[in-house]
């Protein structure tokens, strides 16, 4: 704003410039005008007094004559030809003058600024926000704030009690915002009208493992249960079946499970390879050969000592749902944090992984929550972990995949807060690397 003020009073002044050189010239001109007159008003009173030298005989005619001429010939050279009498008259604007000059000078910087504060923007001179960082203000789902999100949706699914999609658009918000306890009562809602569908089923079970500290025994199992009964290769399904049977030393029905799972991920990932290691694993302890992971707690997400690919959030995200993995709608890669800004956070901070399509709506196609004890982290996104489910991975060509900690485990960007961003990545891209370099302002 200071700058503002500054650049406007320099061409203020710029403007003076122009006007008050004028302005004084003509003041200097009436000024001669005053001193030549002055002169023709003496020469006429020397006249004056020839002609009475003459008629008192004091001058001959020829005297007279004379110094008439000789008169006459100095009054040339003082008053220029082409001054008129009208134009001298004129010097009595003097004063008027010198008074337009000080009027002028008061009056332009005050209209100017006047004509400013009432037609111009003055909310041009408050400091706006860096260009780069409003993409981050909208990436929590193309609102400002995810107050707004929820307040649009309860207020339409008051007026369309039977709209299945806003219900899950609903519970996944809530998900994501890790208010597990009104995403369940979401969910319950979509359940109520879609009782009979696998995906559900199984984000519904998350839902609730969640609101009973990550358990899967009991409810959520039931769940996941009559989610296989539908659908036997359900991904997700199969994931947290095997996640519940590790929970309960069932070591032999955890590694059937995901055997059935790893079929169905492309063998060159690093989620088939976690995979794998969480079924060596089980087989071997079912064998009482005893853990294969020990010195790999690095790799291990949660306190229940379950192998990296068999913790739900791995394969699916909490409460992001999921589709079934194919090669096109997934990426994956490796989160990391720079070490200028290890000292600016705790284990428990909240990380978010968001990816975002480079054009189009600004909603994310994917999100994965994690914690920053879990750095570095390697991440999977795929179909169906977005806030829409009609926003999906696969049918973008090109996306940004932006990481962010915060202390307030929101997902709305706050000051403080730490990101990173990708370069553009297209779906189906692999160990895509993100470092966590940046504060936002």
């Amino acid at each position: 704003m200071t700058s503002f003020w500054v650049v406007a009073g320099i061409l203020t002044i710029g403007a003076l410039l122009f006007i008050l050189p004028t302005l004084l010239r003509k003041g200097n001109s009436r000024t001669g005008i005053i001193r030549e007159a002055a002169n023709v008003s003496i020469y006429r009173d020397q006249l004056a007094e020839l002609e009475a030298d003459l008629r008192s005989d004091v001058l001959s005619k020829d005297q007279y004559e004379q110094s008439k001429r000789e008169l006459q010939q100095r009054m040339v050279q003082d008053v220029p030809e082409g001054k008129s009498m009208a134009s001298m008259v004129m010097a009595g604007g003097n004063r008027s003058n010198i008074a337009t000059i000080t009027v002028m000078v008061l009056a332009i910087p005050l209209l100017a600024v006047s004509l400013y504060l009432w037609l111009g923007n003055t909310k041009g001179l408050t400091p706006q926000p860096a260009p780069e960082q409003m993409p981050m203000a909208e990436e929590a789902g193309g609102h400002q704030n995810f107050s707004s999100v929820l307040d649009s949706l309860i207020a339409r699914l008051r007026e369309q009690p039977n709209d299945l999609e806003g219900w899950i658009m609903l519970g996944r918000t809530y998900a994501i915002m890790q208010r597990f306890n009104e995403a369940k009562v979401a969910y319950e809602q979509v359940l109520a009208l879609s009782p009979e569908s696998p995906e559900l089923l199984v984000d519904y079970a998350d839902i609730v493992a969640m609101t009973n500290d990550g358990s899967l025994l009991g409810k959520p199992m039931e769940l996941v249960n009559k989610a296989l009964s539908l659908d036997p290769k359900n991904p997700k399904a199969l994931a947290l079946a095997g996640t519940a049977a590790f929970e309960q030393k069932n070591f032999k029905q955890a590694a059937a499970y995901w055997e059935k799972l790893l079929v169905q991920i492309p063998p060159e990932s690093k989620l088939a390879q976690s995979v794998k290691e969480s079924i060596a694993e089980a087989k071997s302890l079912a064998t009482g050969k005893g853990s294969t992971m020990a010195g790999m707690q690095t790799q291990t997400p949660n306190s229940q000592n379950i192998p990296p690919a068999a913790d739900k959030s791995v394969v699916a995200g909490a409460g992001a749902g999921t589709a079934t993995i194919a090669t096109g709608s997934t990426l994956s890669g490796t989160v990391t944090l720079s070490a200028a800004f290890a000292g600016k956070v705790s284990p428990d901070d909240t990380l978010f992984i968001f990816a975002r399509a480079t054009e189009g709506p600004p909603m994310p196609r994917a999100i994965a929550v994690k914690k920053v004890r879990d750095l570095p982290a390697s991440f999977l996104l795929t179909d169906g972990m977005g806030a829409r489910p009609d926003l999906k991975i696969s049918n973008v060509p090109q996306l940004i995949i932006s990481a962010r900690i915060t202390k307030s485990g929101k997902a709305m960007p706050e000051s403080g807060d730490l990101q990173g961003f990708s370069q553009k990545v297209k779906p189906g891209d692999k160990n895509i690397n993100i470092v966590i370099d940046q504060q936002v302002p």
